[in-house]
């Protein structure tokens, strides 16, 4: 894990807090309302940002929100004031979960591996704090499997990592296959660059 990468791209997150709620909307309400009425039980949000998912989970649910950039979680933490429902927000870095194995029944990320430094190491972790029984369930953006749209992401990508240290070419499908998950659903959003994906942790 390149720890310098991840404070670098932490700081860019803690400058755009402020304005990040105008820039998520590439995010369709009813995208993260779909996906998160399927969370359940103890679930893991992982770069949980400044909160935009967190009205969308039902009462019974008890979500814990992770980010790594604590002016984002701030953010979070305001809109939490304004819900009932059972939630913990802490500051903590995907790549380097503090919890135990298999402790959530529902992990949970909307636009995240994107800007994970080490995607992989971040898939692992999670497939390693939910439990055997459990689900994964993302709503992610990736490269283009239209190869000339790819190769345009492809160009494209240093600037948007520039910017907000976000990458818009990562190959996220093969990514989930390296890190031993499975896939039980996909659908796709937009085209193939935004789908909505379940997974199993596939563990034995």
């Amino acid at each position: 894990m390149d720890k310098k990468q991840t404070e670098k791209i932490k700081q860019r997150y803690n400058r755009i807090s402020i304005v990040f709620d105008l820039m998520d909307h590439m995010i369709r309400d009813q995208w993260r309302e779909n996906l998160l009425k399927k969370a359940y039980g103890e679930t893991l949000e992982v770069g949980v940002g400044t909160g935009t998912n967190l009205k969308y989970y039902n009462d019974q649910t008890n979500v814990t929100g992770i980010d790594f950039s604590p002016n984002m979680l701030q953010k979070a933490k305001q809109k939490v004031n304004q819900l009932s429902g059972h939630f913990e927000l802490l500051e903590m870095d995907a790549q380097n979960l503090k919890f135990n194995d298999d402790t959530f029944d529902t992990v949970v990320s909307t636009c995240v591996f994107c800007s994970v430094p080490d995607p992989i190491r971040g898939l692992k972790e999670i497939r390693r704090v939910t439990k055997p029984t459990g689900q994964i369930i993302m709503l992610e953006h990736m490269r283009s499997d239209v190869e000339w749209v790819g190769k345009i992401m492809d160009i494209l990508n240093p600037i948007g990592l520039s910017i907000i240290g976000a990458n818009i070419n990562r190959r996220t499908m093969d990514n989930i296959e390296v890190a031993g998950l499975k896939i039980t659903q996909q659908e796709q959003l937009m085209s193939s660059i935004m789908r909505r994906i379940k997974l199993s942790p596939n563990k034995k």
